[in-house]
């Protein structure tokens, strides 16, 4: 009966202490805790505060900026509604993954309302048609699907996460734990049995000086089960400082690893502005070979029943006893070169329109259609100059025509012709140095550079660290549960003071650390250097290209003109059966259409192209997050 009693005595002592530990235990796990999505959606929210942050520092202006992709892109849309072939879920996007087990949230991987569906919903037609896309789609949609834009949007996102990380250096940093213990110890004489909680917060902060400063306070209470359950209260408190005086100290050091990742956040915003601009030229110069292409194709389509017809009218002459069998074998040999040429055209435009849309980072086998319209832009300009040449030929054909031995001069390229952005070549080039974002980049890691020169001439230096600490207090456990309980008391504390010095004696890795940043400097002085040269060569050789590109307008326009006025010509007289003219001349002037027809489109391509490389080479093509771009006009 005793021995119940006894139990029932120690049962009630371990109630009692658990009461009095569980407060302690509630506040210090409940600091702080948190769900995975919650730290997910923190960490977005820094980064997005951050990126907020260097955009306006490095640009000047503030967009609204997010990795998640939209809810409903293009690719998926096309793989669903055009029910294309695809082989797992990851297909579609990984917020259609299969969650697996153990999976930490319940949304697969965006965070609910992160994106908004894409624009232009009411693309698709029924019956799952092609869809046709405007240019200015296309570099929409291109924002919102290319797989290299998003890897550049989240290596923004990557740097702004270092940098928040770098900043956390500097915080206030809370840690906390609890702890809880119980024990029987029957190996003496009599047995000893209790239990212990403790509980603690600790507190450390790294200053911009080098300094580090830590302070924590523990709380603990020891009861016994058995010797009449005696039990003890201890309370702890302890702070230690750490001044680094000579080697390490200093803002400019201790900063270092902070100051690099914020321009890393900058660098990262500078290249994704410069890829944008690239981006977008390169889209606009897919597109538009592509349609070039498409109208090849309608040039050999149109070649090729002509050169049917061709060889229809020579056998009907040659049955006739107008024409010899010869040029019959002419005619069709030329018809059969035709629809080689036509249905080569055909494919490879067919392929072209495939690498097309996996630039844009859409299934090649998606059925989508490109405006001609937008050709057709192009070809206005085309058509008027053609017209105005017909005009200037028409004015000029009532003059007598020099003789053959009178002096040639020749005419060089007019300045009063030239498009608006032809502008003088030390003008360009002076845009494209004060607007490349990529020099900019260059020129920031030069300063990188001389900062890493500075930080490994610290290190080889001595180093002189101060250490202090202070101890208050007393902890408890089931040992020391018979004493009385601790206080804190300034008067009854511990406190010492380090002073400590390493002598620079060897170097020898920080010396040769010290002489490779030199190098280091160097090389990066080297690439300001070739990138400055390469800028000012494509800006001369795009001027070039632009010039080029307008007078070979102008030559085609003319050789169209001329290339018709043969084909015209050619068929009278091989209808009037004149004696001079054979089949093969006909023949000829086809095939020289065709190519002048071709060369007319390619010109009129080539001149856009080469206006919008222009404008990203100055650095001025400015593309927002939409992957809209607005031109620079002089």
């Amino acid at each position: 009966m005793g021995a119940l009693r006894k139990r029932f005595s120690e049962v009630n002592i371990m109630r009692f202490s658990l009461v009095k530990l569980i407060p302690v235990w509630v506040v210090l796990i409940g600091v702080g805790c948190q769900s995975p999505s919650e730290y997910r959606l923190e960490a977005d929210k820094a980064a997005a505060d951050i990126i907020r942050e260097k955009r306006a520092e490095a640009l000047g202006q503030t967009e609204e900026f997010e990795i998640e992709r939209a809810s409903d892109i293009l690719r998926r849309r096309l793989l669903s509604e055009q029910n294309l072939p695809y082989s797992s879920e990851a297909s579609l996007g990984s917020d259609k993954l299969r969650t697996i087990e153990h999976w930490p949230e319940d949304v697969l991987t965006q965070p609910p309302g992160a994106s908004q569906p894409e624009p232009y919903d009411d693309l698709f037609l029924e019956g799952g048609r092609p869809i046709q896309l405007s240019l200015m789609q296309e570099l929409q949609f291109g924002a919102h699907n290319s797989f290299d834009y998003q890897t550049l949007k989240e290596d923004i996102f990557v740097a702004a996460m270092d940098l928040d990380l770098e900043r956390n250096e500097f915080r206030n940093i809370f840690t906390g734990a609890v702890e809880g213990e119980g024990s029987s110890d029957t190996t003496g004489a009599r047995a000893v049995s209790g239990i212990s909680g403790s509980g603690g917060l600790g507190l450390s902060r790294k200053l911009e000086s080098g300094a580090e400063l830590s302070a924590a306070l523990a709380a603990d209470l020891a009861s016994l089960l058995t010797k009449g359950g005696a039990s003890s209260f201890g309370i702890a408190g302890d702070a230690t400082v750490t001044i680094p005086l000579l080697r390490g100290s200093g803002r400019h050091i201790v900063r270092e690893p902070l100051t690099q990742a914020e321009r890393n956040v900058v660098y990262a915003i500078y290249d994704f502005e410069r890829f944008k601009q690239t981006f977008a030229v390169e889209i606009a110069s897919g597109y538009l070979s592509v349609l070039k292409q498409m109208d090849q194709v309608k040039n050999a389509g149109e070649n090729y029943r002509s050169l049917i017809k061709s060889a229809r009218r020579s056998q009907r002459l040659a049955e006739a006893g107008r024409l010899s069998p010869i040029q019959v074998d002419q005619a069709a040999q030329n018809e059969l070169r035709a629809r080689n040429r036509w249905i080569t055209t055909t494919e490879s435009y067919k392929s072209g329109l495939d690498s097309f849309k996996s630039l844009l980072g859409l299934p090649p086998d998606a059925k989508i259609e490109l405006d001609r319209a937008e050709l057709e832009q192009l070809g206005g300009p085309a058509s008027r100059l053609t017209a105005d040449i017909a005009r200037e030929e028409g004015a000029l054909g009532s003059l007598e025509t020099p003789s053959a031995d009178t002096p040639i001069e020749l005419a060089t390229p007019r300045r009063e012709e030239a498009g608006p952005l032809e502008m003088e070549e030390s003008s360009a080039i002076k845009l494209a140095l004060e607007n490349r974002v990529d020099l900019r980049v260059a020129e920031g890691e030069v300063y990188d550079a001389q900062r890493a020169v500075v930080v490994a001439a610290d290190a080889l230096g001595a180093e002189l660290t101060f250490f202090g600490a202070a101890e208050l207090g007393g902890r408890r456990s089931i040992g020391s549960a018979t004493a009385d309980d601790a206080k804190l008391r300034a008067d009854k504390g511990k406190y010492s003071g380090l002073l400590t010095l390493d002598l620079p004696f060897e170097r020898t890795e920080e010396r040769n650390a010290y002489r490779n940043s030199f190098i280091s400097l160097e090389r990066v002085v080297r690439n300001v250097q070739m990138l400055e040269d390469k800028i000012k060569l494509d800006v001369r050789n795009r001027l070039r290209d632009l010039l080029e590109a307008r007078e070979s307008l102008k030559i085609q326009a003319r050789s169209v003109l001329v290339a018709e006025k043969r084909v015209r010509s050619t068929e009278l007289f091989l209808e009037a059966l004149r004696p001079q003219t054979q089949i093969r001349d006909l023949l000829e002037a086809q095939d020289a259409l065709l190519s002048a027809q071709n060369a007319l489109t390619a010109a009129a391509v080539n001149y856009r192209i080469a206006e919008l490389e222009f404008q990203s080479d100055i650095g001025l093509l400015k593309v927002d997050e939409s992957g809209l771009w607005r031109e620079y006009l002089p």
